[in-house]
């Protein structure tokens, strides 16, 4: 028998885990056992919450990959397509911006500011979107980012002016900041531990899908007359928003927000519907009531009243853990940006016409080749993610990343100094560019999201995300608003290849501060970051 310190007899005669234990080396003992034909009661240390399964359902369970749940992969496919609408506008900004600079007369640095701007108000719908999803549920947050970016979609769709079209973009702005919190929480927080990678991915495959939608959409209204097509391209990200907003009507709300609630029992029918068995729901109802219980301590709120309250105090006076949260979170959010890849996609036509490739139709087509790539790639890191772990892929993505920018920098200062433009040098660029967006894909693009909503402890997760995407959303303002100035006076070719210093300094960041978390619960992640892990 077991030392007692180690593990405890039920009722029932069976032996599970003290509570903070690992019970790893348990569950390893009860697949051996039942792979030996053996019981997988009572001869086995066995976690707690076997004990609301048969002996037949365990075994089973640990001899079969984990499985797709259908209820949690509709609420995560409902919620992350919310964001095809960041990616429809960064995807349809980056054509309609050369009909809009003809049509509008505008100037470069008025082109910047119309891009950027719409990351840089992204900042006060990601501030917002922790304190309103706490308040109103994740599921009614979702409806209001969708609703937001409707209005901006259409003004924009309407506008006969500059001014007025930057009116429209802040408010889309405003949209794509809430949504883009509020979607991968929502499905972390809905999603079993062992497919929570792949379904937390989800929002950026919908970004790059909603990319791919805004390079078609260029490609096919750009014959028509330049006062109309980049106003239909703009105005069309009106439908997938009424979609978004409707679909969302039948997503439940999370368990997680509900148990803080007290509405245990809509809580329990949801994680019914998302787990594969019933034991396993009531295993992750009973964890995440015992969090809740620990968060209603700390902050003093009885059950149902929670409502977001002390946590910014939380946030700007981290104890130590809640500090390394933060740095991760904050750090992996810093450098996704400031890697370039926003701006890079925004600007694809400016460099490909740099690199020698004209008329207007072939810019937007080679545009498509790149959209085509990311939305590849991100689908292949988010069928992996769950398999090979977050850091092997996070560390592969912006390592190639960086090989990719300094390979595209190289071939933009070489086509800088030669009058011929040879094609060699064209493809190289062409290639080398693709080849970025789809690193970035593999990497940065899913595995922030993933880590964003998956790091922080329940009281801090909506507020502690929002502060991290708000960081995000500031370096991609800032890097979108002065990327053609500052490509203008170090080139292009120059550009790059601080981008690819950068993201060797990322790389080195994610090894040194970011753990992996492949197959954790929510609550068991906070201990991570812990002097002494659980």
């Amino acid at each position: 028998m077991q030392d007692n310190s180690v593990l405890q007899k039920s009722e029932h005669h069976y032996y599970y885990p003290l509570p903070g234990l690992d019970s790893s080396a348990a569950e390893a003992h009860l697949q051996r056992n039942c792979r030996r034909g053996g019981t997988c009661a009572e001869e086995v240390p066995e976690p707690s919450f076997y004990k609301h399964k048969s002996s037949e359902d365990v075994c089973v369970s640990f001899q079969t990959k984990p499985r797709l749940n259908r209820h949690a992969l509709a609420g995560a496919i409902l919620a992350s397509t919310n964001s095809i609408l960041l990616g429809y506008d960064i995807g349809v900004m980056s054509g309609a911006v050369l009909y809009i600079r003809e049509n509008l007369n505008i100037t470069s640095i008025q082109v910047e500011i119309l891009v950027g701007c719409l990351n840089v108000c992204s900042l006060m719908g990601s501030l917002a979107s922790g304190k309103t999803s706490d308040m109103i549920g994740r599921r009614y947050t979702i409806i209001l980012a969708a609703a937001t970016f409707l209005i901006g979609a259409i003004l924009m769709g309407l506008a006969p002016s500059f001014s007025f079209l930057m009116i429209g973009r802040v408010i889309a702005g405003i949209g794509v900041g809430y949504s883009l919190m509020i979607a991968p929480v929502y499905v972390a927080e809905l999603s079993p531990a062992l497919t929570r990678g792949f379904l937390t991915s989800l929002p950026e495959v919908f970004i790059n899908v909603g990319i791919l939608l805004g390079y078609i959409s260029n490609y096919a209204l750009a014959p028509l007359p330049h006062n109309y097509n980049w106003r239909l391209m703009l105005g069309l990200a009106a439908l997938p928003a009424i979609g978004v907003a409707v679909g969302v009507l039948a997503m439940p709300e999370s368990p997680r927000w509900l148990v803080v609630k007290g509405r245990l029992r809509e809580a329990k029918e949801v994680l019914i519907k998302t787990s594969e068995t019933k034991g396993e729901a009531e295993l992750r109802l009973a964890e995440i009531s015992e969090a809740a219980s620990v968060m209603d301590q700390h902050n003093s709120a009885s059950s149902g009243k929670w409502t977001g309250q002390g946590v910014w105090k939380e946030l700007l006076r981290p104890s130590r853990s809640v500090r390394r949260i933060l740095i991760a979170a904050i750090g992996v959010n810093f450098f996704m940006q400031a890697s370039g890849n926003d701006a890079v996609v925004y600007y694809s036509p400016e460099v490909f016409r740099e690199a020698g490739i004209h008329g207007e139709q072939q810019l937007v087509g080679v545009t498509i080749l790149m959209g085509i790539a990311k939305t590849s790639f991100v689908l292949i890191s988010a069928l992996f993610l769950d398999r090979l772990g977050r850091r092997p892929m996070l560390l592969l993505g912006s390592f190639g990343m960086a090989v990719s920018l300094f390979g595209l920098g190289l071939g933009s200062k070489f086509l800088e100094y030669s009058s011929s433009k040879p094609t060699w040098a064209i493809v190289l660029c062409v290639v080398a560019l693709c080849a970025a967006v789809s690193f970035f894909s593999i990497g940065l693009g899913p595995i922030t999201w993933v880590y964003s909503s998956e790091i922080f402890p329940f009281r801090l997760r909506a507020q502690g995300s929002s502060l991290a995407i708000s960081v995000n959303r500031l370096v991609s303002g800032i890097v979108s608003m002065t990327f053609l100035s500052i490509s203008e006076e170090i080139s292009f070719g120059g550009m790059f290849i601080v981008l690819a210093g950068i993201t060797v300094v990322g790389s080195l960041f994610f090894y040194c501060f970011l753990p992996e978390t492949k197959g954790k619960s929510l609550e068991d992640i906070e201990a991570l970051f812990e002097d002494e892990p659980h």
